[in-house]
């Protein structure tokens, strides 16, 4: 059971007319204000106050974006936000609504920070505590890194030793259940040692409590249990870490815990994948760990964002796209969604129960673990050792002597192996048009199955082999890409082909149950939902997105969408589930409301959309990108053969050095890696740097732009999240980045066009990206994040944007393109806007 709903941590002032002051007529006063004020933004005269700002007066997001934030510095005008914008979308409309509205947030006197008001305020610490942090996590790397080679080199000697091909395979088999139980073991109990329980608390990063805290977060999320989501070994796991786990309870998001004592989930209750309930934030240097209670028959749906001191009573509901700031309780039996969440009426449970018992979960864990003990441990363990040995011509690269180094065949040999890299691409292809396809034949879409039986194996083997991001990755941003889809099961209709219809990450739960209209174009990050589940029964369903459409980023697309034709969905929008079919519209926010479909500006080049210009275009386009592609394997290619050539340099090295060897190759892959994906992307703008653009996508600058997508990695980064040498990396890719930043994994698409100040704080999770599509037109500016800023779990900045020093944007909130954030302010909503600051989690505690 929870209780009654407190204060949310953002409170947003009221939004209708009568909440916001609004008049019964005319405010000549503050109509001419604002009517002045939007002139100085566009340039032009004294705009009517009755003319629509984007249909008659030819405006865009951009330019109002700037109107708000010059009406937000002046003390004499009420706070205008663009939901205001669009809402009262003139002038005299605007002023009418929010007149006699005073400014809620002066700029003079900015929203304290959120701390309790006997904790001294965070500071920065010096450069000192900064660098022992980064030296303590590299020699816990290096010593972690030991370990692994010498058990490695241990159960290695110890196979090779079997006597025929049955005996190393049992002898792979025990070594392999052996290295499995200590890699699955070693951060439960790393945990209890250096942790014990979690308690609600905060303590500065970079400090001791923190390098505790970050062995203990990397080794639970690197753990191989973290492969079993879905599935009942998982949630033994979160509760073999202190989790109060109720029976039944289902869990599909990869994103770990990692404060796991704080987090309780009642029976029955359902976390749909990439919500994020970590138990902890990083907010202005400091950690705050935190309570998320989830009651019984919970739903949590795809793509939310629950912060520290959150929680959800019996049978309540969250819906996609959604989040819980600090504070927030839903009621038993209430369904909640946006951000932040507000009451609705849309069940998000649609699906009935099915028979599913102990005795099955049960079943499905050992089968599980019976499969990757007796197959896939053995490949990966002794795959190699027994290949060595039942093929001894293969070890003739691998043989010691102090000449083989030297010797060109060492490396001629090394080559060859490597080439195995192109095999993989058409083998890869061939799978996945086949294999996943028989499969499907064994699911009925509409029909509802029990979790862990054959068809929900099957379902799973299907989303795991569909998605795969390499070829993603390859195939998107071209014209390649729709071929690709038809490859993997999509039904695109007729395809209308731009050279850009999808993006490089597009993922589904079926793709023989997706479906794209004819003219669509999807920016990036869709995420197809064409699966429902409950805490015992799932079912797959047709998933639709209508013609002539236009998907910007990182949107999760239920398979109940009411959205038709013609239609705009904004990024990050919550695709709405029920009333009507929006048609002919823009859909913005979360929860979502109407904006137009298009403005002016973004018809400009129009003109190319079609006939010979099209054609002209598109067949140069097509050869840039196919170039690209060729990069993008060669890149890929190089790295592995660097990396096989370190494997066998490594093994050619054994006998002298023995475990140390490995360990070497270990670290150099890492540190190489990172080196070299580094040196790409520096090539690949090094005659051509990013700056800001306002072009067509078959403009060359943009082509250009693809290429920076695809061709660099980014997956290296992901092992410095944070430690001091994520901004050492985010330097060498040509980030303008203060001291000591935090970084707990964000993601900067481009690179050269972010400027973050002095201790800044970035969650997991968010964005910055300086760019947006919209149809055929691609814009892209800087944006700047001044010292001491903090973006909460899952937040998304876009271009053009400006954030004073010490700004917060709150969890999964979206800061629209040409926002400017006063110094010190709490914004956070989707899109955002100013809030109070305020923060009624009161469960954590400050501790040095």
């Amino acid at each position: 059971m929870v209780g009654e709903p407190v204060e949310e941590l953002t409170s947003y002032p009221e939004e209708s007319p009568a909440g916001r002051g609004g008049a019964d007529g005319p405010v000549p006063g503050i109509e001419a204000a604002f009517a002045g004020t939007l002139a100085e933004v566009m340039g032009t005269g004294q705009p009517p106050v009755d003319r629509h700002f984007f249909d008659d007066l030819g405006a865009d997001s951009l330019v109002m974006a700037h109107f708000c934030a010059r009406v937000r510095k002046r003390a004499d005008l009420p706070p205008v936000s663009m939901k205001d914008i669009y809402r009262y979308p003139t002038i005299r409309e605007l002023a009418t609504a929010l007149a006699g509205s005073p400014p809620s947030f002066p700029v003079e006197a900015p929203p304290p920070a959120p701390t309790p008001p006997s904790a001294p305020a965070p500071a920065v610490r010096g450069t000192s505590r900064y660098v022992l942090c980064g030296a303590l996590q590299l020699l816990t790397f290096l010593g972690y890194t030991s370990l692994v080679a010498v058990a490695t080199a241990w159960g290695y000697e110890w196979i090779a030793a079997g006597s025929g091909l049955s005996g190393r395979y049992l002898r792979s088999v025990l070594c392999g259940a052996a290295g499995l139980l200590v890699l699955c073991a070693l951060p439960v109990l790393v945990k209890w040692v250096l942790i014990g329980r979690w308690q609600p608390r905060q303590f500065r990063v970079w400090s001791l409590p923190y390098v505790r805290f970050w062995v203990v977060k990397t080794l639970i999320r690197a753990n191989p249990l973290v492969l079993f989501v879905g599935s009942p070994l998982y949630t033994l796991y979160l509760r073999a870490l202190g989790a109060r786990i109720g029976r039944g309870v289902t869990v599909f998001s990869r994103n770990v815990p990692v404060c796991t004592d704080l987090l309780a989930v009642g029976d029955g209750t359902v976390i749909r994948k990439d919500a994020f309930l970590n138990c902890y934030r990083a907010q202005a240097g400091l950690i705050q760990t935190g309570t998320v209670v989830l009651g019984k028959n919970v739903v949590i749906s795809e793509a939310t964002v629950l912060d520290i001191e959150t929680a959800l009573g019996d049978g309540a509901q969250l819906g996609h796209a959604s989040s819980l700031h600090s504070g927030q309780v839903v009621p038993d039996g209430e369904h909640w969604h946006g951000s932040p969440a507000q009451r609705t009426d849309v069940d998000y449970r649609v699906v009935g129960p099915a028979g599913c018992g102990a005795v099955r979960r049960t079943v499905h864990s050992a089968l599980q673990l019976a499969t990757v003990l007796l197959l896939y441990v053995p490949l990966t363990v002794g795959g190699v050792g027994i290949l060595l040995a039942e093929a001894p011509q293969l070890t003739a690269v691998l043989e010691p002597g102090p000449t083989a180094l030297a010797d060109g065949t060492f490396y001629v040999d090394a080559l060859l192996v490597s080439l195995l890299f192109f095999a993989a691409v058409p083998l890869g292809l061939l799978f996945q048009a086949t294999v996943p396809r028989l499969l499907s034949r064994t699911l009925t879409p509409g029909k509802v199955y029990p979790l862990y039986g054959f068809h929900y194996t099957v379902h799973r083997l299907i989303a795991l082999t569909t998605n795969r991001k390499f070829l993603m990755r390859l195939f998107g941003d071209s014209s390649a890409i729709v071929h690709y889809l038809r490859c993997l099961g999509y039904d695109l209709s007729r395809i209308e082909q731009t050279g850009s219809n999808f993006g490089t990450e597009v993922k589904h739960e079926t793709p023989y149950l997706s479906s794209v209209g004819s003219g669509t174009m999807v920016a990036d990050g869709l995420s197809v939902m064409n699966a429902d589940f409950t805490d015992t029964s799932f079912r797959v369903c047709r998933t639709s997105i209508g013609p002539r459409n236009f998907l910007g980023n990182r949107i999760a697309y239920p398979s109940r969408g009411k959205t038709g034709d013609n239609c705009l969905l904004a990024t990050k929008v919550m695709v709405p589930v029920d009333g009507e079919v929006r048609e002919g519209v823009g859909l913005l926010g979360s929860p979502s409301f109407e904006i137009p479909r298009s403005v002016q500006r973004d018809s400009t080049f129009d003109q190319l959309k079609n006939g010979e210009q099209l054609r002209r275009h598109l067949a140069a386009k097509n050869r840039h990108n196919a170039a690209t592609m060729g990069l993008y394997l060669l890149v890929r290619w190089l790295y592995f053969f660097w990396v096989t050539l370190l494997v066998a340099v490594a093994a050619e090295l054994y006998d002298s050095l023995g475990a140390l060897a490995i360990a070497l190759g270990n670290v150099l892959v890492l540190v190489s890696g990172a080196g070299y994906f580094v040196l790409v992307e520096r090539a690949v703008t090094a005659f051509h740097p990013l700056s800001p653009l306002f072009c067509s996508i078959y403009d060359p600058r943009f082509w250009r732009r693809e290429r920076f997508w695809k061709v660099p990695s980014e997956t290296y980064l992901l092992f410095f999240n944070g430690t001091p040498f994520k901004n050492l990396i985010w330097r060498l890719l040509g980030v303008r980045i203060g001291r000591r930043v935090f970084d707990d994994g964000c993601y900067l698409t481009e690179r050269t066009l972010a400027a973050i100040g002095d201790g800044c704080t970035l969650n997991a999770g968010s964005v910055v990206q300086c760019h947006s599509q919209e149809d055929g037109t691609f814009k892209s500016d800087r944006s700047t994040l001044g010292a001491g800023c903090t973006l909460g779990v899952g937040a998304f900045v876009h271009y053009g944007v400006a954030m004073g020093d010490g700004a917060v944007l709150a969890p999964d909130s979206f800061l629209m393109k040409g926002e400017a954030v006063p110094p010190h302010a709490h914004w956070g909503g989707n899109p955002a806007r100013q809030t109070s600051g305020q923060d009624t989690g009161e469960g954590w505690r400050q501790q040095r």
